[in-house]
């Protein structure tokens, strides 16, 4: 029910905006997050943003990476910048509404020269 878009391959430095588009039924203010998942490891959150937008980031991307969200246009973005090669991976949107977890199908970032 989340959509994620905008993964790719990109060089060292540069930049990637990824989108989530969720249904009315599954967007929510509560709170949305960005995850991402390198082979081998465990899903780690990126960024979330929650009632009132406030804004949470792993300290790995601090500086580098902004959350955002529409709400009238139920999308949450990710823009990424200053990417590194270890910001390689699979990136997921959540959203906690109703007591419940909702999660992406995932987008591939790659970033290598």
């Amino acid at each position: 029910q989340l959509q994620a878009s905008g993964g790719g391959l990109v060089q060292p430095g540069g930049s990637l905006r990824l989108s989530c588009a969720a249904p009315g039924s599954v967007f929510s203010t509560y709170y949305m997050g960005w995850y991402r998942q390198a082979p081998g490891m465990e899903r780690e959150l990126v960024a979330s943003i929650v009632g009132g937008g406030y804004t949470n980031y792993a300290d790995s991307v601090k500086g580098r990476f902004t959350i955002s969200r529409d709400i009238r246009g139920k999308t949450l973005t990710l823009q990424m910048n200053s990417l590194k090669p270890e910001d390689t991976a699979v990136y997921y949107c959540n959203s906690a509404k109703g007591g419940r977890s909702y999660w992406g199908q995932g987008t591939l970032v790659t970033v290598s020269s």
